[in-house]
């Protein structure tokens, strides 16, 4: 199996990215699953670009992206993407689209086929913080898990697809004396086991990873 693991660089005025930082530290084989880290940049559209790209190059079975989501206290494994774009800041290239449509073809949304509540459960077991997210925004996260999933649907181009967002590291907190972080090597660990599910299960599990708001 060949999984693409996907983590931006730093935006929004951030010296660091934990999912980069997150994606670095990703071996290059996790039990049969070869991987592929690729970095992309925080630009509409640019970002999807650089994954077809390699995408056409590595032709992954799997397409898992890694994202900063600061305030987030948990690893958030995301269901949906929705076909918006509306950026409360720029970009890293000045781009602020606002209610805009990502593909003008696409669905309103599109739902991840990874195993999510098998991840979830495999990351709470390990006492990692863990947590199925219904948003992924609507910033560049949520642009490329829809993108990701459209053209899945559409071009085939890897069988699964979706989207992990993880917190703060340590670092980005110290002027920020309320926000929450993880620990690099946890996030490691959580985002390991994230991938060793994809092999694991073929189908996901039925298990409670709602909320009421």
């Amino acid at each position: 199996m060949k999984l693409l693991l996907t983590g931006f660089d730093p935006f929004g005025g951030e010296k660091v990215n934990p999912a980069l930082e997150v994606v670095k530290g990703i071996q290059d084989k996790i039990g049969n699953i070869e991987i592929c880290k690729l970095e992309i940049p925080t630009v509409f559209y640019k970002s999807i670009d650089t994954i077809l790209a390699k995408a056409e190059e590595f032709k992954p079975d799997c397409i898992l992206a890694i994202g900063q989501a600061g305030g987030r206290f948990q690893i958030t494994i995301e269901r949906i993407g929705i076909n918006i774009n509306d950026a409360r800041i720029e970009d890293n290239e000045k781009n602020q689209p606002i209610d805009t449509k990502i593909y003008e073809d696409g669905e309103n949304a599109y739902f991840s086929n990874l195993p999510i509540k098998a991840m979830m459960k495999e990351l709470i077991d390990a006492k990692i913080p863990t947590a199925i997210s219904n948003t992924a925004g609507t910033f560049v996260c949520n642009h490329i898990l829809y993108a990701i999933m459209y053209h899945i649907q559409k071009n085939n181009i890897a069988k699964q697809g979706g989207f992990i967002h993880i917190p703060y590291l340590p670092e980005q907190v110290m002027d920020k004396p309320t926000m929450p972080y993880m620990e690099k090597s946890r996030m490691i660990q959580g985002i390991k086991l994230a991938i060793s599910v994809i092999e694991k299960y073929t189908a996901d599990l039925k298990l409670i990873g709602g909320n009421e708001h």
